[in-house]
């Protein structure tokens, strides 16, 4: 099954279009985490435990785990072993951003596919094709590329003008007609742009969209989902972070937003 076959199944199993970021910050972790070998493996576990009902996506963003050094490498990699054992009908999403020269993507794949068994990854796609390729000709993996992203300065180079058009549209036209050849590709795109949200939509068609910026960034759920979903009523892999992991019950946090999304979808 692919990715994107994988994540619609989910969808309509869990009928959510929640992804969970497990953004684990060391230092955020609560103290009776604490004792164990993997605190936070242990942390990780009980936010699965608590919210894989609702959930349909899980995020690991990895500076949150470089950062811990040879201890977080082993808790990603304790996380990806439970997920797959416990849950593997959940699509993981490697939240890398990464981007290089094709030689080294190839070693990029081979620890973030092969090694910790990621489901999809996400790109950087300002050194093009060939240089992605490693990750593009994976067609049993998802690449999702940085199109247009949440963040207030998103701007300053998004939105360049490219032949008449923002940047952020012309990697989206480029994704869709050159390098999605396999059918793995999606795009991230913030929920604290929803204008530029439907107009990618209306580029893509039918392609997923990983949608950062629900809850502590700002973004809203009805203009969300709104402007972001397919023909199906899918197509939006929302994703919400420290609004879930950090919430004091994560489990009423995933339901709640589960339910406030589908409050707008058809």
């Amino acid at each position: 099954m692919t990715p994107i076959a994988k994540y619609n199944a989910r969808v309509e199993a869990a009928n959510s279009l929640v992804c969970v970021g497990l953004d684990s910050a060391p230092d955020r972790i609560p103290a009776r985490f604490a004792g164990g070998e993997s605190p936070q493996f242990a942390f990780n576990r009980w936010i699965i435990d608590q919210t894989h009902p609702y959930a349909s996506a899980y995020k690991p963003n990895m500076a949150f785990y470089e950062a811990a050094g040879e201890a977080g490498w082993s808790a990603l990699r304790q996380t990806m072993a439970y997920l797959r054992a416990e849950h593997p009908d959940i699509l993981t999403i490697c939240d890398a951003k990464r981007a290089d020269i094709g030689s080294t993507n190839a070693g990029y794949v081979r620890a973030i596919f092969d090694d910790l068994g990621f489901d999809a990854v996400t790109l950087h796609p300002y050194l093009g094709q060939e240089a992605l390729q490693p990750f593009l000709a994976r067609a049993d993996k998802g690449c999702i590329l940085l199109c247009r992203t949440s963040n207030p300065g998103a701007g300053e180079l998004q939105d360049l003008d490219v032949g008449g058009r923002p940047l952020w549209q012309a990697v989206a036209e480029r994704v869709r007609d050159a390098w999605n050849t396999h059918g793995n590709c999606m795009l991230v795109v913030g929920a604290t742009y929803p204008d530029e949200l439907r107009r990618v939509r209306g580029l893509v068609g039918e392609m997923p969209l990983l949608v950062p910026g629900i809850g502590a960034q700002g973004g809203d759920v009805q203009a969300t989902v709104q402007a972001g979903l397919d023909s199906h009523g899918r197509g939006l892999i929302i994703n919400s972070s420290r609004g879930i992991i950090h919430a004091d019950d994560p489990g009423a946090a995933a339901r709640e937003l589960r339910n406030a999304i589908n409050r707008w979808r058809p």
